[in-house]
């Protein structure tokens, strides 16, 4: 049992480098301030190639992973799916599994090629990573990959502490969340211990944020991940475009700062493996 006055390790992760350079700044800003742990990154996104060489002067304090995407068009860019047609035909298993491991193999190859390592971890954008055929054709492509290397450690979803009660995390992790970290610690892959970070996406202001994350810090124990989406302004034509501001603004500010040694929490830079269970 954790210690009530024990400094806890969180990851805060900021998904969705390369959707746009708001996002992008957002990230660099917190990594340098220590606000941030890790982002996850938009192969899919055009600009990637022109976003990924910035990452390199972060790392190793920020750990840097691939945000597998299904969902996002980045302006009709490239071809989508509806979150709702994703799940459907997932647990229809309408999806062939060579076209998932298609999918698996060029998102890792466009992180290889412009960042020159193996992801630091795997998410997936609206976490499709975790739904049925998706995760089978993951953690293929993982062992194909990585096998005799260090693995790539992967998000689960299945929520810390008593976040389950949250309708939306329990929605989550019954989608995929609790099987998914259950097969992937079977497998020997590393993932974190619990999840925080669901909400609406409907905070008016930092304050509201602060106080979603005042909820999320004390169920957490050493190695929870909570994911955030923030921006340096707002994103335009994005669905959480307005919220990515005010979730920066709070953990930019002396208030989370507060927050975080109020709960004896520390955010966690550097390699963050050691934090994973398996």
């Amino acid at each position: 049992m954790t210690r009530p006055n024990a400094l806890r390790a969180l990851i805060l992760c900021a998904d969705d480098y390369a959707l746009h350079p708001l996002v992008d700044a957002a990230v660099e800003q917190l990594t340098l301030a220590g606000r941030l742990s890790a982002t996850s990154c938009m192969t899919t996104s055009p600009r990637w190639v022109q976003a990924a060489p910035r990452l390199k002067a972060l790392r190793p304090r920020l750990s840097v992973g691939l945000h597998f995407n299904l969902t996002e068009s980045h302006g009709g860019a490239v071809p989508a799916y509806a979150l709702g047609d994703v799940i459907k035909k997932s647990y229809t298993r309408q999806f062939s599994a060579a076209a998932l491991r298609l999918q698996w193999q060029q998102q890792l190859d466009a992180f290889e090629q412009a960042l020159g390592t193996a992801p630091d971890f795997i998410d997936g954008h609206q976490h499709v990573h975790q739904l049925p055929g998706m995760r089978d054709a993951m953690q293929e492509a993982l062992h194909q990959r990585y096998a005799g290397s260090e693995m790539p450690w992967v998000r689960s979803t299945a929520p810390a502490g008593g976040l389950w009660r949250s309708p939306k995390a329990a929605i989550i992790a019954l989608l995929g969340g609790w099987t998914t970290t259950r097969q992937l610690q079977q497998s020997h892959v590393p993932v974190n211990t619990g999840f925080g970070g669901v909400y609406g996406f409907d905070a008016p202001d930092a304050a509201s944020y602060g106080a979603q994350m005042a909820q999320w810090l004390p169920q957490l124990c050493d190695g929870s991940l909570v994911m955030c989406h923030p921006a340096t302004d707002v994103v335009q034509g994005d669905a959480i475009g307005r919220q990515r501001p005010v979730e920066f603004a709070y953990l930019m500010s002396e208030a989370f700062a507060a927050l975080l040694q109020q709960h004896h929490v520390q955010v966690a830079q550097g390699p963050l493996r050691h934090l994973m269970k398996m």
